[in-house]
């Protein structure tokens, strides 16, 4: 349906190119594509059947129930699995000329019916498994939504001075404990030096230590009380950073705008090179996970370490080294 019958009525230029080079990657999650009838689908059948909101059914399909949607001009089919109650947009296209035309949707669809070819319209174990797939992206990406929100009432309470504790819950099974977090803040307000430090320890079950769903939690939670990527310091299951002062008030303003709008913080690239073991790097740069520098700074190896500045501090570590060799840093 995405190949054939969407060639037009795209407001981004992106999903007909990736479409274009086969590269489907590009498109997740399909039930989001900026096309008129993908977004009318999309909102048009709800988790309660009752609040369902199609036209009928398309009377000249009767080898295959399909449920008529219209968007402007668009016109589209929706099948409903039964067995899994999964609703399918398998067929779109244009309503013109009267219905005459021979690629109008109507005149399509009674063609495809009349000639036994609305099978190749059901989903198909490929389309299947990309289903499972952006099922459990989106149960991920509500999970995170819902430790997002967790770190804001933490930060809430905590942001001018104190402690809170609680729990980050299993992403099927909100009974089931993967961890449990103690967040405190301290203000610093001495002559001379000011600034908030923040510190997280997390405490995981031991069915879930060092698996990669607690990985995953905890850089939520990092980049949901402070986004730079290179400010926090690790050792084991305790993180800290130190900011200026008043930085997790402000950052609570901006948690709330990210809540209200249901939409995730992002990360903020480091702006240096740091000095790491190069052996730590090359599996860690694959597996998405964390290494230390030299100078202490905790940071997952993502970036293309040419044109960023060099950590002085890093620098001054390793002229220390003995027989440290080659001075060119890893990231």
């Amino acid at each position: 349906m995405l190949s054939e019958d969407l060639t037009s009525g795209w407001s981004s230029p992106l999903p007909a190119r990736a479409l274009a080079e086969g590269d489907l990657g590009q498109l997740h999650p399909l039930s989001e594509l900026p096309h008129p009838i993908i977004t009318k689908a999309a909102t048009s059948f709800a988790h309660d059947a009752d609040s369902d909101n199609f036209v009928g059914t398309i009377a000249s399909c009767t080898r295959l129930r399909l449920l008529e949607i219209k968007a402007g001009q668009w016109r589209g089919g929706v099948w409903q699995d039964s067995e899994t109650n999964v609703n399918w947009l398998v067929v779109a296209g244009l309503a013109k000329g009267e219905h005459q035309d021979h690629d109008d949707f109507y005149v399509r669809v009674k063609k495809a019916n009349d000639a036994e070819g609305t099978d190749r319209w059901l989903p198909t174990e490929a389309d299947w498994r990309l289903l499972r797939q952006e099922t459990a992206a989106r149960m991920i990406t509500e999970w995170e939504l819902v430790l997002q929100s967790q770190m804001l009432e933490a930060l809430r309470v905590v942001h001018d001075g104190g402690a809170t504790s609680g729990v980050i819950r299993h992403p099927r099974h909100e009974k089931a404990p993967i961890a449990q977090f103690a967040l405190s803040v301290a203000r610093i307000r001495d002559d001379g030096y000011e600034a908030d430090e923040i510190e997280l320890e997390l405490s995981p079950e031991s069915a879930f230590a060092g698996s990669n769903l607690l990985w995953q939690a905890t850089i939520r939670v990092l980049i949901s009380l402070n986004p730079p990527e290179q400010g926090w310091d690790r050792d084991r299951n305790s993180f800290m950073t130190i900011a200026e002062p008043d930085t997790f008030t402000a950052r609570i303003g901006q948690l709330e705008r990210l809540v209200g709008e249901n939409e995730l913080g992002e990360s903020v690239p480091g702006t240096h090179s740091h000095y790491a073991h190069r052996q730590h790097l090359a599996g860690h740069t694959i597996e998405g996970k964390a290494v230390r520098a030299l100078c202490g700074v905790f940071f997952v190896p993502t970036q293309d370490h040419e044109g960023l500045g060099i950590c002085s501090t890093c620098e001054q570590r390793y002229v220390e080294i003995p027989a440290c060799g080659s001075r060119r840093p890893p990231r």
